[in-house]
C-alpha cells in the first residue's frame, strides 16, 4: 500500500503549484510510492502523459498499470536524456519531492535509519559502489570534516571527524550501533537523536551525491519546460532549499543574477511562490515528515 510505502507531502499545494493542463506531458522525478503520481494521472485526461523517475529499485513495485503512464529506473540527474529517448523535447510540468522516502528508512537492511542496528549502507540505487561503510572507514579526517559540516551542518565536524578515524584503528566501523557508540561521547547531551539524524543526513547526502544530482537536475529542468511551464519542488533540510530558491530567483546556484548588454535580468523563471511553503499544523500532526518540508514553485519564462 502507497500509505505504508511512503506518505505523500503537501499533495493538494502540489497538484495546485502544477496548474495541470489535462492534455500536458508531466513529470515526477522521485516517484517513490507513487503518491503524487496517481494525483497527476487523476487530472489528465486521454492524451495527457506522465513520466516518472526513481532510482530505487523498491519503487518499481508501485509502477501504475496506465497507458499514460512511463516509470524509469533512472537518478533524476538524467532527466534530460532519458526523456528524449522517449521522444519527449518539452514538458508543461516537473514535481520533485526531495529526501528519502517513509519505505527507505522503514527498512531495517537498508541502514537510513538511526533507529534499528544494519550495516552503514544507505545507497538510494542499491548498486553503487559507495556506501556508508566505506565513508566511515576509508575518508580522512579531512574529506569527514567537510561532510560533516557541510551536509550535516554539525557544530563540532573536526572533533567528530577525529573520533571516528581513531575508533575506526581498532576495528572497522561497518553497523549503525557500532558507529553511535564510537562517537557518542562528543554527541552533545540531550540532543542525541537530532545529532546522530545530522550524521545519517551527511552520510546520505554523500553516499548519493545528492546535492551534485539536484543541481544537475535544476539545470536540466530549465532545457525540458516549455515557456509557461511548473517546476514544483520540495525540500527537507536548507542545503537543497537554498540551492532550489537561489535557482528559481537567479538562474544559477551561487553569485548575481545574470543581465544582459542593456541591464535587463537574464532569468529562466517567475517565482509563484514569493513565500516558502509550508505544510498546515494539521497535516504536521498526521505525517512527522511534513515538518521540515519547504514547497517552492516557479514557472518557466
Amino acid at each position: 500500500m502507497e500509505n505504508d510505502y511512503h506518505m505523500p507531502v503537501m499533495l493538494d499545494k502540489c497538484i495546485e503549484g502544477l496548474q495541470i493542463n489535462p492534455g500536458g506531458v508531466y513529470v515526477d522525478v522521485t516517484f517513490g510510492g507513487g503518491g503524487h503520481s496517481k494525483e497527476i494521472l487523476k487530472n489528465l485526461d486521454q492524451s495527457g502523459k506522465l513520466f516518472a523517475f526513481d532510482q530505487d529499485p523498491d519503487a518499481l513495485n508501485n509502477a501504475i498499470p496506465d497507458d499514460r503512464f512511463t516509470l524509469i529506473h533512472q537518478n533524476f540527474r538524467f532527466l534530460k536524456n532519458n526523456l528524449k529517448l522517449r521522444g519527449v523535447g518539452e514538458v508543461d510540468g516537473i514535481l520533485a519531492d526531495l529526501g528519502i522516502s517513509s519505505h527507505q528508512i522503514n527498512e531495517r537492511e537498508r541502514g537510513f535509519s538511526t533507529r534499528f542496528d544494519a550495516q552503514l549502507d544507505m545507497r538510494m540505487d542499491q548498486v553503487g559502489d559507495l556506501d556508508a561503510k566505506n565513508i566511515i572507514n576509508e575518508y580522512s579526517e579531512e574529506e569527514l570534516h567537510r561532510i560533516f559540516g557541510m551536509y550535516g551542518e554539525i557544530q563540532n565536524a573536526k572533533t567528530l571527524a577525529r573520533t571516528i578515524v581513531s575508533s575506526r584503528i581498532h576495528e572497522p566501523i561497518v553497523g549503525v550501533n557500532q558507529l553511535k557508540a564510537s562517537i557518542a561521547k562528543v554527541v552533545p547531551r540531550n540532543k542525541e537523536n537530532k545529532y546522530y539524524a545530522q550524521v545519517f543526513q551527511a552520510l546520505r547526502i554523500e553516499v548519493n551525491k545528492e546535492l551534485e544530482a539536484l543541481e544537475a537536475f535544476l539545470m536540466q529542468s530549465v532545457m525540458v519546460l516549455k515557456p509557461g511551464g511548473r517546476l514544483v519542488v520540495m525540500s527537507y533540510h536548507s542545503l537543497e532549499d537554498r540551492l532550489v530558491k537561489n535557482f528559481m530567483l537567479k538562474g544559477k546556484f551561487r553569485g548575481e543574477v545574470e543581465k544582459d548588454f542593456f541591464g535587463n535580468e537574464i532569468k529562466p523563471f517567475k517565482v509563484i511562490s514569493k513565500k516558502v511553503i509550508v505544510a498546515s499544523p494539521e497535516e504536521v500532526e498526521n505525517n512527522n515528515r511534513a515538518r521540515s518540508a519547504k514547497l517552492r514553485i516557479a514557472e518557466r519564462i
